[in-house]
């Protein structure tokens, strides 16, 4: 291994020195107390020091990492708080999860630490949002992050480098190559010579370095660096290394080759690096044993103070409570009706669906210079359904951007742009399309908060549902996916003075909103909206008639469908709710619809199985049983894919059995 020091002093070289062995010394004690069973999982990055701390100097302190399990050195190099580390992994509900994450699962805003998921890959489309952040506000800024020879396999490794490559932004593409992932060698996870050799296939550059070797790790991150900046262009990195342990310790190396172990315990990053010192007389032995004695008792003093006996009373308030980040107040007014504040709201105008979503976007667009709109087709074309046409023209196409095709990198950068306080919108080309974003939905976005108290700014708009005869791909109604999911709020609006004042207060909200909006409805449904910049609260309902013989419970499309069927049976005295919003639900209003009539039905367009009728069917059975005078009952589409022929998609949906449910709820 041979070391160049460059310009690099001797203290340069020392500081160097010490930042590798503190990771080293600190997975020596967490081995012991893995073997105690104090702490109950362990990553090892054993032999990867050199990696994590030879790229966290190498780039300013308050420029974003993206880190990974093995990248212990990205957290001390940060010069976080060891009896804080410490904590974190022993689950104390003082750490920067507050007890919820384990291991390396967390982050720090204050440290510009991201925290990963177990999921490999989603960290990079992080670090383009990052990046586009810095570029948005002219900063001098790279963001960089890690992934592993195995992570590269994932789609979203594509995803991340070619959205960086193709919006030119100064991102750095962090391999290690470590030889396995899990027990995969490498021979198995891809066919090409060098994993760096993908960088000339997105256009961009890229460098093979020795990831044991910290001067030329450190040397090569501070040049790629100045790179990045200098050209506004992202970079790739392939570091080869090795896992001198398992996967996790529980795994072990038993399928790793004898001869091939011992050939690179020869090329320890720590060792190799100790030797070039002394032998250079930048240090002496006497100095080493020195150093390695106060992180010794550093670490011992931290971890003592860390394991001191401390209160933990498991809260389920608190535990709820960090579900969402708190939201803030705006200075925009907020309405339950807009209707009923006609004198407060001054002009109104006839406006179809769709004019009253862009009046939102172009209005909150005006109102916070730094926010960004990203989507498929969205900026000269105005996108699939032209929600933002005439948008590139007045705010120019570094705000209204242009994606790839592609939906996991968007959605992870609208959260890249968020760590850096910028909100965006992401627009899926259809509801449908979402699938292949889920999982930065579900696990990055939605549970973000409640894992190291980071907001997620984003608002994924989502055109949805069925009645054009789009087919099985282009017309799903699938909100009920996320009404689950803790973390994420809902927003179904049924008319345009809705759809505007709830999309800007899913603008205004600090966490991850899914606003979904019937397509059929765009251009067909017109309604009087305000001029005003107004909002509507998220979670709650609103009752659109009071009846006496039964209540329809319904959002979105299914509102129409209600409604329609009041207007044909005028004999019927209905109770009309409109939930406007799927998560949170407004279980007050619900309850106080079952109380009118005694008789409810639940009407969605949604599939009748797993559709969010049944979670509010369940809701009225068990907190409203005495007020029930018949069996809640569920009205929706079919359980089937949405078929393309207008007569079977007719039959398909809800609408096509209203009326007899409704006889059925009546007779009872």
């Amino acid at each position: 291994m041979e070391f160049k020091r460059g310009a690099l002093d001797n203290q340069q070289l020392i500081h160097l020195y010490r930042s590798m062995v503190l990771p080293r010394m600190i997975e020596d004690k967490m081995l012991v107390l893995l073997r105690q069973g104090k702490i109950s999982k362990w990553f090892s990055g054993i032999g990867q020091e050199a990696i994590a701390v030879g790229v966290t100097l190498a780039m300013d302190p308050t420029e974003w990492v993206m880190p990974l399990h093995r990248n212990l050195g990205v957290f001390t190099s940060r010069n976080m708080s060891l009896v804080d580390l410490f904590k974190q992994w022993q689950g104390d509900r003082d750490s920067y999860s507050k007890a919820r994450e384990r291991s390396f699962h967390f982050g720090s805003a204050a440290h510009h630490v991201c925290g990963m998921i177990s999921h490999l890959g989603p960290q990079l489309a992080i670090a383009d949002g990052v990046a586009l952040a810095y570029q948005q506000r002219g900063l001098l800024k790279a963001t960089i992050a890690f992934t592993g020879d195995g992570g590269t396999s994932e789609g979203d490794f594509h995803e991340a480098l070619n959205v960086a490559a193709v919006w030119n932004l100064p991102v750095i593409f962090i391999i290690e190559n470590n030889g396995y992932g899990l027990s995969t060698p490498t021979n198995e996870q891809y066919a090409c010579e060098h994993l760096v050799d993908r960088a000339k296939g997105y256009g961009m550059e890229g460098i093979k370095i020795d990831g044991n070797n910290i001067l030329e790790v450190y040397e090569t991150i501070k040049y790629v660096r100045e790179y990045c900046i200098n050209n506004q262009k992202p970079y790739l990195i392939e570091c080869v290394t090795f896992r001198m342990r398992g996967h996790e310790e529980a795994s072990g190396v038993k399928y790793v080759p004898k001869e091939l172990m011992e050939a690179w315990s020869r090329k320890d990053p720590i060792k190799n690096y100790e030797q070039y010192l002394v032998s250079e007389g930048v240090i002496n032995e006497m100095q080493v044993a020195e150093i390695k004695n106060e992180i010794k008792d550093q670490i011992e003093q931290d971890l003592a103070k860390a394991m001191e006996p401390s209160n933990f009373s498991p809260s389920v308030e608190a535990e709820l409570a960090d579900v969402f980040a708190p939201t803030v107040e705006t200075g925009v007014q907020v309405y339950q009706d807009v209707f009923a504040n006609k004198d407060s709201l001054g002009n109104f105008q006839q406006k179809r669906f769709i004019e009253a979503i862009s009046d939102a976007l172009m209005q909150t667009m005006e109102r916070y210079p730094e926010m960004v709109i990203m989507g498929q087709d969205i900026a000269e074309y105005g996108g699939a359904f032209k929600v933002t046409e005439g948008f590139v023209e007045k705010f120019g196409k570094q705000r209204i951007r242009n994606t790839p095709i592609c939906e996991s990198a968007i959605v992870g950068a609208a959260l890249g742009l968020s760590l850096e306080g910028i909100k965006s919108v992401m627009e899926m080309q259809f509801a449908d399309f979402v699938s292949v974003g889920f999982n930065q939905i579900v696990n990055n976005l939605a549970k973000i908060h409640y894992r190291w108290g980071q907001n997620a700014d984003v608002v994924v708009r989502m055109p949805t549902g069925a009645g054009v005869g789009a087919g099985p791909f282009h017309s799903q109604s699938n909100e009920a996916w996320f009404t689950h999911v803790p973390g994420l709020k809902v927003v179904y609006p049924s008319n345009p003075a809705d759809a505007k004042g709830l999309l800007i207060a899913a603008l205004l909200d600090p966490n991850p909103v899914l606003f979904f909006e019937h397509k059929a409805l765009y251009r067909k449904l017109e309604g009087e909206v305000p001029e005003a910049y107004y909002q509507l609260p998220i979670g709650k309902a609103h009752f659109i008639s009071k009846g006496t013989e039964a209540t329809i419970i319904t959002y979105g499309m299914g509102v129409l469908w209600a409604k329609a069927y009041q207007e044909q049976h005028p004999e019927i005295s209905i109770t009309l709710l409109d939930l406007r919003s799927l998560a949170p639900l407004d279980y007050e209003a619900i309850a106080e619809a079952v109380e009118t009539t005694g008789k409810v039905l639940v009407l969605h367009e949604d599939n009748l199985t797993g559709g969010i009728g049944a979670d509010i069917a369940a809701w009225i059975a068990e907190h409203c049983f005495q007020q029930l005078d018949a069996p809640v009952m569920r009205c929706a589409s079919l359980d089937t894919p949405i078929p393309f022929n207008l007569e079977l998609e007719k039959q398909y949906l809800a609408n096509a059995r209203l009326d007899e449910t409704m006889q059925r709820l009546l007779n009872y």
